[in-house]
């Protein structure tokens, strides 16, 4: 009957730490799912705000959208005739803009080859007011992809922005929907060569250029460009990768 006992007594333990041990892994598992859970509440409530931007970031109102065709290199001096006036894109000169603020106006075949790095180009009318123009350059911030300067051509609206194949055109610096598309489209991803340099190649007005081309040309000439080294062998996207 001793005997009995003890083995009834041992059952009994071993039943109490198999009943002990299925109600850690069942601790474990259930602190196991909650921290999925909770994980997965974090990434979707992430997820849910990105896209929460993402669509308030495109819901700019007053964007136009263009069709950009051929965006190939012309000779230095050469004027291409844009389809937009400021121009969205397009041919344009093998150097490009610095980005940076100018207090004259830019040579457009150098704005263009910035936006197809993915910068964007603020233009303005040379007669808007002293206020106006201060807040417009104080969008830039140094390493911006941002091109700031007069514009003598016909535009729009007393402000423009372009990128590339997109442009909005506001009547003030305040203009929210002109912050949005400058915090949305500068450095820009869906342009031909994104990532490339703003800076390192032109940084003269287009009045400078052009006296620079009159009198020869040598610093135009001799700026970074995206043309492969004389001899080199390569297309202009493998240049403009190395510029990356």
């Amino acid at each position: 009957m001793a005997k009995k006992t003890k083995a009834e007594e041992r059952r009994a333990r071993a039943a109490a730490l198999r009943e002990a041990q299925r109600k850690k892994e069942r601790r474990a598992k259930a602190l196991k799912i909650t921290g999925i859970s909770v994980a997965a509440a974090a990434v979707l409530g992430l997820l849910g705000t990105a896209i929460f931007m993402e669509i308030r970031s495109r819901n700019i109102d007053g964007v136009q959208e263009y069709a950009v065709g051929d965006f190939s290199h012309v000779e230095i001096g050469d004027v291409v005739d844009y389809d937009q006036s400021p121009p969205v894109g397009g041919q344009h000169w093998p150097s490009w803009q610095n980005c940076g603020v100018y207090g004259a106006p830019v040579t457009p075949e150098l704005a263009v080859h910035s936006m197809e790095h993915g910068a964007v180009w603020i233009t303005y009318d040379p007669e808007l007011p002293e206020e106006e123009v201060q807040a417009l350059q104080n969008f830039y911030n140094p390493g911006d992809y941002l091109v700031i300067s007069p514009y003598e051509g016909d535009m729009p609206a007393p402000i423009v922005a372009s990128s590339w194949g997109r442009q909005i055109a506001v009547d003030s610096a305040d203009d929210e929907n002109l912050s949005r598309y400058v915090q949305f489209y500068e450095r820009g991803t869906d342009v031909p060569e994104p990532g490339a340099s703003c800076s390192g190649a032109i940084s003269q007005t287009a009045a400078e250029v052009e006296a620079d081309l009159a009198g020869g040309g040598g610093a135009v000439e001799d700026a970074d460009t995206d043309e492969p080294a004389e001899g080199a062998e390569g297309t202009e996207d493998e240049d403009a990768d190395a510029d990356e």
